[in-house]
């Protein structure tokens, strides 16, 4: 399986989901036949979930129970715009890449999603993935057409400020629809996140029904978020508790409004309880938690149902 090359490198506590079972369950589980190699077999075929077992995860991992990578479609893409911008929000030259779907031309007819990045990674980053094939193939398959445009957000920003002049979310409030406007785009109606980009996704949400224009739809892959502080101290992505208090989007999901909202997280990612959470209480449209990791293979074999809900959600609105 390929791993995420901008991934987490710090990873919060996961909830204690490999507990422990009793001896008669993994009896009957190896279907009374001694044998290490017995209880693996019942286990390939199909009969332990992770959870019940001891080291379910683990196991699952090593017996390739962790869903099969998703691909790139075999479809032409339509135009790639890649261009510097200067950021003042983030006092630096930044990255834009503008997303159409084959046979479109920038205007203010289509719908605009903006993409956001995960650590370690960047706009570009966003091509590597394939996106603009997904949304080609999207298009081509029914789903009504829109853009999708990808900025820098930083390394391990968690797309929230981190020092003074370095400030994600004021880029994307304050100079985006700008950028977009000046070459024929509207401000953005829809967001996509993965990994620390759902966390920025859910803090742009935050903000815009703070100013009254409520995202139309958000789409969110393993979405790095934190149920605690103790989890989120671990990723540097914060000075302290007092800051991630201020930024952290779950403990504001009472007060967002998303017109669809969708969570794609695989089982055995160490954030599946958090997206769990972000699903439950925001009342997600659409909720998948499959067998899976923090993965490039796992956000491609979810990213057709992501430009699905986005693409839909944006033409209704």
């Amino acid at each position: 399986m390929t791993t995420h090359t901008g991934g987490v490198t710090e990873q919060p506590s996961a909830d204690p989901v490999d507990r422990a079972v009793s001896r008669r369950r993994l009896l009957r589980l190896g279907a009374g036949v001694v044998g290490g190699g017995a209880l693996l077999g019942a286990a390939a075929g199909g009969g332990m979930l992770a959870g019940w077992l001891p080291g379910g995860v683990t196991l699952k991992k090593a017996l390739g129970m962790t869903g099969t990578d998703g691909t790139v479609p075999d479809a032409a893409p339509g135009p790639v715009q890649v261009e510097r911008v200067h950021s003042a929000a983030r006092n630096r030259e930044v990255t834009m890449v503008t997303m159409l779907p084959p046979g479109a031309a920038a205007s203010t007819n289509l719908p605009v999603c903006v993409l956001l990045h995960g650590r370690g990674n960047d706009a570009q980053g966003m091509v590597a993935l394939g996106v603009p094939q997904f949304l080609a193939a999207a298009v081509k398959g029914g789903v009504p057409p829109f853009a999708v445009v990808a900025v820098d957000g930083g390394d391990a920003t968690y797309w929230h400020q981190q020092a003074p002049g370095d400030d994600p979310q004021a880029m994307l409030r304050e100079e985006l629809p700008g950028w977009l406007h000046a070459r024929q785009l509207p401000t953005p109606r829809a967001a996509m996140g993965i990994s620390m980009g759902g966390s920025g996704a859910l803090q742009y949400a935050v903000g815009r029904t703070q100013s009254g224009r409520n995202l139309d739809a958000v789409a969110l892959l393993s979405p790095a978020v934190f149920r605690t502080w103790t989890d989120a101290r671990t990723t540097g992505g914060y000075a302290d508790e007092a800051d991630w208090q201020a930024h952290e989007p779950t403990l504001r999901l009472d007060r967002t409004q998303v017109g669809a909202l969708g969570v794609w997280c695989g089982q055995e990612d160490p954030f599946c309880p958090a997206a769990r959470q972000v699903a439950r209480q925001a009342r997600a449209r659409e909720q998948h938690f499959p067998d899976g990791e923090h993965t490039d293979g796992f956000w491609r074999r979810v990213m057709p149902d992501a430009m699905s809900l986005l693409g839909h959600a944006l033409a209704t609105a």
